[in-house]
């Protein structure tokens, strides 16, 4: 099967690094003109843009932070300029905040894991929406966590907007339905990029997450970039509201594997 996404317009939000520049060249591979969201690393946003412009097609960097819905409505913006609207939403843009028990963390933080993770995807699902509502098509796929349905020590806030994440998900989707919009989520399970370099680098921390996976591996980023193609494709014309767990089975308990 020959997924394609020709001539369609993609927006990926923190696609400059990670799972979201994975994302964003398996978009323009599959021949998607790609917008690269950034808050930091300009030089890496305009990076991609030449390699994809290069090799594939059209691509934009533009600065704004998620979380300020004055800066997201300045992107869209330049956007319907550029490209005159949207076809393709990918919410990546994410922090997880420092870790600290619920009792000892600063407010202020998290606050903030929540303004970009949870207000973040709203605001820019919403100026998506108004769009593709109006064009009676379009597709917004929110990279979630499998951290919507298993508990975290330590980040209460990456947690909570990860499960707020599902719902919202869930209730844009049926909002949009009726317009022949498409809502969903992606769920990666432990992913092997710079920003966990920490764990995976140290063989004991490596030993312990590989307990928590039953196929014994991390997975790549590419493994996430590919399903967020078949997602956002006609491949999945009749997938929404759902969130696809993309995890080596990490949400299936493998604690469990030899009884309870």
């Amino acid at each position: 099967m020959n997924v394609q996404l020709k001539n369609q317009r993609a927006l990926v939000t923190g696609g400059n690094s990670g799972i979201g520049e994975a994302v964003v060249l398996a978009l323009a591979e599959a021949g998607a003109n790609v917008a690269i969201n950034y808050v930091t690393h300009p030089e890496t946003a305009k990076a991609l843009v030449g390699q994809i412009q290069q090799h594939q097609g059209d691509a934009l960097a533009l600065e704004a932070d998620v979380s300020n819905p004055e800066a997201v409505a300045r992107m869209f913006a330049e956007l319907d300029k550029s490209w005159g609207g949207l076809d393709i939403l990918v919410n990546n843009a994410g922090i997880d905040g420092p870790r600290a028990p619920a009792w000892e963390v600063d407010l202020a933080g998290w606050r903030k894991v929540l303004e970009v993770n949870l207000f973040g995807t709203l605001h820019c699902a919403r100026e998506a929406l108004k769009r593709m509502v109006a064009q009676k098509r379009g597709v917004v796929l929110n990279m979630s966590s499998v951290h919507e349905v298993i508990a975290w020590s330590g980040y209460s806030a990456y947690t909570t907007s990860k499960a707020g994440l599902a719902m919202l998900t869930k209730t844009l989707a049926q909002e949009a339905a009726p317009f022949g919009v498409r809502v969903l989520a992606l769920a990666p399970g432990a992913i092997q990029t710079p920003i966990n370099q920490s764990v995976w680098s140290d063989p004991k921390n490596y030993e312990d997450l590989l307990d928590k996976i039953p196929l014994k591996r991390m997975g790549q980023p590419d493994e996430i970039a590919q399903m967020a193609v078949v997602l956002v494709s006609d491949v999945a014309s009749y997938v929404t509201a759902r969130t696809i767990f993309v995890d080596g089975g990490m949400t299936d308990y493998p604690g469990f594997a030899h009884g309870g």
